[in-house]
């Protein structure tokens, strides 16, 4: 889900009516191949010993990196022996029902597009390397692929009672910019993150943002920002650990939430379990990659 204006209001020509389209592999350029290739051959030179354990083996156990952009007909097979989980193509973001139903029935729905050569570092709308690179090796995970079925399903009831913008927080500081406490200390797993080349630095080693415990009923209080790397960032003990705090009934969540104020994106709480009490200089100096 996403907070940038849809694209479409219904589906376009040639889309079907849950809005997929063909992935077309056989009409992306050559250009478009070597896209993918240096933006994946620069994450891996950045990500091993920052990105958790649980999706460097999702990277391995779907081989995406086979040369070019990855072809739905040979990925998807792999995914669903994993988890039962696929990935279609749509022709830009989708409306909210949409997107939940996809992800309610195991579908994961990715941009058909990949970025310019020249977009190499930031890229407004999500394409196909932050959606495939980013989000779908998680999804070979057991755990994180029971997270997303509940959350499609949770996110159909949360628009239905008006709190959509709650459930929405959970998945931008988990799915998109999530850190889990591996074996090894601090690790990424969320998909902003580890398809980013600076944002995967940024969130592990600066100074700047707070990182703190993960707290279901914290997090859908807290302000983020879209357009920027992080101010906080929080911390799972686990995947395990999220499938089950997000398993549970929301509705009395819901109710206190509706009673609650928002939480401002660099407050740290009495309550807060502090990995790193960040110095906000980032922010501070403007943001946009500021020096």
């Amino acid at each position: 889900m996403s907070d940038f204006e849809h694209v479409f209001d219904a589906p376009p020509e040639g889309a079907a009516a849950d809005w997929t389209i063909p992935q077309d592999w056989a009409s992306y350029t050559e250009v478009e191949h070597q896209t993918w290739d240096v933006l994946y051959a620069r994450q891996m030179r950045i990500l091993p010993g920052r990105a958790a354990d649980v999706f460097l083996k999702g990277l391995t156990a779907l081989d995406l990196n086979t040369g070019g952009i990855p072809d739905f007909a040979v990925m998807n097979p792999k995914l669903q022996a994993l988890t039962g989980w696929t990935v279609v193509c749509v022709p830009g973001l989708v409306p909210d029902e949409v997107f939940f139903d996809h992800l309610a029935n195991r579908r994961f729905p990715s941009g058909q597009f990949i970025r310019k050569p020249d977009q190499l570092d930031y890229l407004q709308e999500p394409d196909i390397f932050h959606d495939v690179f980013g989000h779908v090796p998680m999804l070979s995970d057991p755990d994180f692929a029971a997270y997303m079925e509940a959350y499609g399903k949770g996110g159909q009831r949360a628009a239905s009672l008006g709190v959509l913008q709650n459930l929405a927080r959970l998945y931008w500081y988990t799915v998109e910019f999530g850190l889990v406490q591996d074996a090894d200390g601090l690790r990424i797993y969320g998909a902003g993150i580890v398809s980013s080349a600076t944002e995967s630095v940024f969130s592990m080693e600066d100074a700047s943002p707070n990182r703190l415990g993960f707290d279901l009923e914290r997090v859908m209080r807290t302000l983020y920002r879209i357009d920027d790397f992080q101010q906080v960032y929080f911390v799972i003990e686990s995947i395990e650990q999220l499938k089950r705090e997000t398993l549970q009934d929301f509705g009395p969540i819901y109710g206190r939430l509706r009673g609650a104020d928002d939480i401002a994106i660099d407050a740290i709480l009495p309550s807060d379990q502090v990995f790193t009490r960040g110095t906000q200089a980032y922010a501070a100096r403007g943001g946009r990659f500021a020096a």
